[in-house]
């Protein structure tokens, strides 16, 4: 064994927690699973708007939250706009393409079901970390 091992990376969303509101719980569970393989702790999955909103209430930091736009048949706009009024980093998730989306979250990523769950982890990830270097975190 050499003295010059590689040194394993940090997971990049360690210590990082992502909420996840998703209703059905196949995609749920496959978005916790490419999150986990990144490090975050995972909130929820919240499977309706008023779990997703009592979360939110709880008083924990939220570091970033994939949000199903439609969630039981009713727009998930209540928990984007109160993340967005946090400043934390979200992305969409839907089977329906950009176009249902209100215009105030038209700079929020899409990804169109069915997607690659850990390119979604990947690219919300990198999301958060900007977010944190922006806001002087490491």
């Amino acid at each position: 064994m050499s003295e010059f091992a590689p040194l394993r990376e940090r997971p990049l969303l360690t210590g990082r927690r992502v909420l996840i509101v998703e209703d059905e719980y196949f995609l749920a569970d496959d978005m916790r699973s490419a999150l986990r393989a990144l490090g975050a702790d995972i909130v929820g999955p919240a499977g309706d708007i008023d779990d997703a909103l009592r979360i939110l209430q709880d008083g924990g930091v939220i570091d970033g939250a994939v949000l199903d736009v439609n969630i039981r048949k009713q727009m998930i706009y209540p928990v984007a706009r109160e993340l967005q009024a946090r400043g934390v980093p979200m992305v969409f998730t839907s089977g329906y393409d950009k176009i249902v989306l209100s215009s105030e979250f038209a700079d929020v990523p899409l990804w169109e079901k069915p997607f690659d769950h850990r390119a979604m982890a990947h690219g919300l990830a990198g999301m958060i970390l900007r977010g944190n270097d922006a806001a002087g975190h490491e």
